[in-house]
Formats: C-alpha cells, sequence, structure tokens
C-alpha cells in the first residue's frame, strides 16, 4: 500500500534505474542471448521468459495473446533487426518510455477496480516499452518494401508514410510474419523488467510484495481479428497506431478473470500528473473495431519541449511535488515535461463520454525512471 513507500521511494527508484537499463541504445551485460534463442524469442514471447524464471505462468493469462502473436517468421526479420535487438532484451530504450511507480488515487468502479485487483491507495506500476531496435529495424526495412509494393499494385498514397502492401499478398505477409516476431520480443521485454520490478520491490521492502499483472496490452500493431461489418462477420486486418484494444465483456480473447468488466484498457498521462485504468465496452467493439487511445498524446515536438524547459530544474520541479525521477539523460526528462503532453484527465474523459472505454481508477506518480 502507498503507506509502505513513505521514505523508501527513491530506494526503489534508484534501484528500478540500476536493474533495468534505459537511454538510447542502452543494453544488458549480464544477458547473453544467441542466434537462436534470439529467434526463439521472436516465435515463442513472453514464454520464453517465463521459462526461464522470469515471472510465472499465471502471468500469461494477463498478456494479450498470451504473451504470443501467432505466425511470427525469424526469416522475414533482417540480419540488421536481429543484431540490433540482441543485446537490447531486458533494457527500457529512449524517448517516452518508461516505468512508473505510483498508486491508486481514486476508485470510480469499486466493482470493477476490485476485478481487476486495485484499491484505493495500492502500489502501482507501468512499464511502458516495445520491441527495441528490432522493432525500429523492422519498420524501416519494410518501409521500403511497402514503398515498392505501392507501386507495383497502383496505390495511390496521400502520403508516403501510408505505403503499404494488401494484406494477402507477398509483401504483406511477409510483413506481418515480421511485425508479429516483433511483438513478441516486446512482449518478453516487458515480462522480464516485470521480474526486475519485483525483485527490486522485494530487496527494497525486504519482502514479497504481491505485483500481480493487471494487463499488458499492445499498441502500434496491426492484426488479424473477426469483427461485424455491414452485418456480417469478416476477418480484417485491424491496425492499431497510436491506439489499443478494448475488448467488451465476454470477449473469448480477453482473460477469464476479466470476462465481467471488459479487458483492462491502460492511459498513462505524463510523468507529473497522473494516469488511468479503464476497461473495453461494447460500444468500442461495434464503433471503433474495439479500439480506444493508448495515452495523452503530445501537445509538443521534443524540440519545443526543451525550449519551453530552458533554465528551469525540472527534476526539482517534480520533486517539490512528490515525485522522484531518474533519466538516462537530463536531455531525455526535459523532453518529458508535463506541458508537452496533453492532459489525460481531458482525453479518458472524452473516451468515456463517447462510451469507447469506462474510467476504473486513477493512478498517481511517485516515481518514475525515463529513457
Amino acid at each position: 500500500m502507498r503507506k509502505d513507500l513513505e521514505g523508501r521511494i527513491k530506494d526503489i527508484v534508484d534501484s528500478l534505474f540500476i536493474n533495468i537499463p534505459s537511454g538510447v541504445g542502452s543494453s544488458r551485460k549480464d544477458l547473453r542471448l544467441s542466434q537462436s534463442e534470439e529467434r526463439n524469442v521472436l516465435t515463442r514471447g513472453a514464454r520464453w521468459a517465463i521459462e526461464r524464471g522470469f515471472g510465472t505462468s499465471q502471468d500469461l493469462q494477463y498478456i494479450e495473446e498470451g504473451g504470443c502473436i501467432p505466425g511470427a517468421d525469424p526469416d522475414q526479420v533482417s540480419r540488421k533487426a536481429m543484431d540490433r535487438g540482441r543485446p537490447q532484451l531486458g533494457t527500457l530504450g529512449s524517448g517516452n518510455h518508461f516505468v512508473e511507480v505510483g498508486y491508486v488515487e481514486e476508485v470510480f468502479s469499486s466493482e470493477k477496480a476490485q476485478t481487476l485487483g486495485l484499491e484505493k491507495d495500492q502500489i502501482t506500476v507501468i512499464v511502458h516499452t516495445g520491441s527495441r531496435g528490432l522493432g525500429h529495424q523492422v519498420c524501416d526495412d519494410h518501409i521500403r518494401v511497402m514503398l515498392e509494393a505501392a507501386r507495383r499494385y497502383e496505390i495511390e498514397l496521400p502520403d508516403r508514410q501510408l505505403c503499404c502492401a494488401p494484406v494477402t499478398s507477398p509483401e504483406g505477409r511477409k510483413y506481418l510474419a515480421a511485425m508479429a516476431g516483433a511483438a513478441n520480443f516486446a512482449f518478453t521485454n516487458r515480462q522480464m523488467i516485470t521480474h526486475w520490478v519485483r525483485e527490486t520491490f522485494e530487496r527494497v521492502l525486504g519482502r514479497g510484495c504481491g505485483l500481480d499483472l493487471v494487463y499488458d496490452v499492445c499498441h502500434n500493431i496491426a492484426k488479424i481479428e473477426s469483427h461485424t461489418v455491414d452485418g456480417k462477420r469478416r476477418k480484417l486486418c485491424v491496425h492499431r497506431k497510436g491506439a489499443t484494444r478494448a475488448f467488451p465483456p465476454g470477449h473469448p480473447d480477453i482473460p477469464r478473470d476479466y470476462q465481467r468488466t471488459g479487458q483492462p484498457v491502460l492511459i498513462p498521462g505524463d510523468m507529473g500528473r497522473y494516469s488511468y485504468v479503464l476497461v473495453g465496452t461494447q460500444k468500442a467493439y461495434d464503433k471503433t473495431f474495439g479500439s480506444t487511445c493508448h495515452g495523452a498524446g503530445r501537445l509538443m515536438s521534443r524540440h519545443k519541449a526543451k525550449k519551453v524547459a530552458r533554465g528551469r530544474v525540472i527534476i526539482k520541479e517534480l520533486e517539490d511535488k512528490g515525485i522522484y525521477v531518474r533519466g538516462a539523460s537530463r536531455s531525455t526528462i526535459v523532453e518529458e515535461i508535463s506541458e508537452a503532453y496533453k492532459d489525460v484527465d481531458d482525453v479518458v474523459r472524452i473516451v468515456h463520454g463517447a462510451g469507447i472505454s469506462e474510467i476504473v481508477a486513477k493512478l498517481r506518480p511517485v516515481g518514475v525512471i525515463k529513457g
């Protein structure tokens, strides 16, 4: 509970910062991943981590797709992408990636919060990171392929960054197979970080802390799903860019424990304010292919954020709010100032009002490590 963090948050954040490498190009010195094992990561996902002691099999119940998207093919991932990813498994990375320690400040639905294992003043931890350099390289590699494919299939592009190919084309199938591998790398990465978060809390607080996984959900991913269109059930490729899944109560793809509540939806804000836990709704499934936003969204570019923060001591400002922050560099921290983001409170109330997610709990940060 929140009282357990009193006088210990700096120790916890400092330990997390040591245990979870962060920053551009960060890598682990204590994990040597062979090429064959990296291929296993891409095909097995979070189960690979569980089998090596990073968490328990119970965690898999609370990860989208059980922590492994089917159809991954490491042969569709370039040698350069594999080389970039191999030393980075188990690291946070840079940009807006973070580990945030906080507590449940407010509960909006007691019944749903209880089902998700949340209660007022409970300690929470949010981990936001993905497939690191491997996923970035997969994207770069396939953008070139898709630009050529769009020309070949005579697809008119309003913007070159919207390059694409038919899903069933050779280019489409190869990309989906590579992307599934990158997503499985990301599931594994977060599972390992979750293990080190638990280990850190137990070491600092001196006892088991019961940090159970609420949910691990993707964003920035394309998935083949069944949806109703014009009264007919169809297989669609649903591309959630800057969005996250928000499936309703009773959907077979969400954990058994959440069948009555709907899928947990995690919407982070910024390191100086708050984040939210919501649940998916039937309206989201009917109107947005079971999707909602995945974060507050930026208001400022990183360059503008640096200009706004010039002359300020952001770490001290956050500490005055009761939030202890460690970052890989000063630049990373100033790029992520609160003003750089929309107020997530406004964003969440809009999606709640639109009926595509339902608010369950508000989380308040007390400690953050940034990439």
